[in-house]
């Protein structure tokens, strides 16, 4: 939808766009100049997360699949696609005017959750990731698997120091920029904190698979959400990104930057990498089987069930057909709930993402940053380091709970 020439596409559509192809009595009300790309965006993604929040309520306290409403989990496939379709269709006749800044705040406030869990759920697989080839090192050739996470270790470490480096020389000025200045600092000490903390010898008696390999990933993600947060400031000054936006070839003046307006840049380096991100942690969550209990309190999993448990695994009758079973009679393996709530905050995220975090006018004549952006993101940057800090001293802290 936020493709050069789509609203030539949305024209061809009888009834729809101002000045398109008309049908008899029916007066085309939509000017598809403007329906494209942000308006998109946010219709498309307010009826996905419409759907998905319906589902979370409609979810709440399904305990197994003997629960009718499970049913409407795993099929009814053609009436949910048709009631989806049917909220997207609907979501574009939605009248503008307060609807797009109020549902701007509901996209910066979701997806600074979403931000959370994207977070939480680089911790799961780094903290697997280190233990799976821990093992592999005491079954097999210690060498090359210790030599194996050296590497990858000193890769994360060397691209956050890399990424220090380079905000300090394009995101700041000798005599401005004080809260990049501030924001960088900070960041760069909290991730050298965490990580020495993680090789305290007290936290590796409590916590055997605690390393610098999950440090060095948490304190690499750090860096970019602070690339992230200072690409939405609006003073030209500090955000190079931005400058080559709003002003190819002059010298910015001062101070914050006009509206951008007329050929807006969709894509930029720090959206492409967030989207990656966002479709990585998404795949993850689908497929993994967390061995911490922590993490499975808090993404509301059963610790070590998953769907291919071998427990669990589709039976061979005695004409040879192979039938699924079900292994969700007595419990469910995951919340339906948070399921759908989780996807609910992805289709925020995924909407702030692909409009850069600007706010549009209610004309959808102009977009702009705003602080409000730089601020989640900064602030979710530090709550993340917060939540990995826990995972590390929580044993150490509350020694009678069991947190293996």
């Amino acid at each position: 939808m936020i493709l050069p020439g789509m609203e030539e596409h949305l024209k061809k559509i009888p009834g729809f766009c101002v000045g398109g192809s008309t049908i008899p009595g029916l007066e085309n009300k939509v000017n598809c100049d403007i329906i494209v790309g942000y308006k998109s965006v946010y219709r498309m993604c307010f009826a996905m997360a419409c759907f998905f929040f319906l589902f979370t309520i409609i979810m709440i306290r399904v305990r197994s699949s003997k629960d009718p409403r499970a049913a409407i989990q795993n099929g009814f496939w053609f009436f949910k696609f048709l009631v989806l379709v049917g909220i997207t269709v609907g979501a574009f006749f939605i009248p503008d005017g307060a609807f797009n800044a109020v549902w701007y705040y509901f996209g910066v406030v979701g997806s600074f959750v979403f931000i959370i869990i994207q977070l939480i759920l680089l911790v799961d697989f780094a903290h697997s990731w280190n233990q799976a080839w821990l093992e592999k090192a005491e079954n097999g050739s210690p060498k090359c698997w210790f030599a194996a996470l050296l590497s990858f270790t000193f890769i994360h470490y060397a691209l956050a120091f890399a990424a220090v480096v380079l905000f300090y020389v394009f995101y700041t000025q000798p005599d401005d920029c004080t809260a990049h200045k501030v924001f960088i600092s900070l960041n760069f000490i909290f991730c050298i904190i965490v990580s020495i903390v993680a090789i305290l010898p007290k936290v590796q008696e409590a916590q055997p698979s605690s390393g610098l390999l999950q440090a060095s990933l948490i304190s690499l993600y750090t860096m970019y959400l602070t690339w992230s947060a200072m690409s939405n400031n609006p003073n030209r000054q500090c955000n190079p990104s931005l400058l080559s936006l709003v002003q190819p070839s002059a010298t910015p003046a001062p101070g914050p930057a006009p509206p951008a307006s007329g050929n807006v840049q969709w894509w930029d380096a720090q959206s492409i990498v967030g989207l990656i991100i966002f479709l990585f942690c998404t795949l993850y969550a689908s497929i993994r089987s967390s061995n911490n209990a922590q993490v499975n309190r808090l993404m509301q999993t059963e610790d070590g069930q998953g769907l291919t448990a071998a427990e669990h695994e589709a039976t061979t009758g005695e004409d040879g057909v192979r039938r699924a079973v079900d292994n969700e009679e007595e419990g469910v393996t995951y919340s339906y709930s948070f399921f759908h709530f989780s996807l609910f905050l992805a289709s925020l995220y995924i909407m702030m993402t692909l409009t850069n975090w600007y706010k549009p006018d209610t004309n959808y004549e102009a977009m702009q940053t705003t602080m409000p952006a730089v601020w989640v993101k900064i602030c979710s940057s530090w709550l993340g380091l917060a939540l990995y800090l826990w995972t590390l001293v929580a044993p150490l802290v509350l020694p009678d709970r069991d947190f293996n």
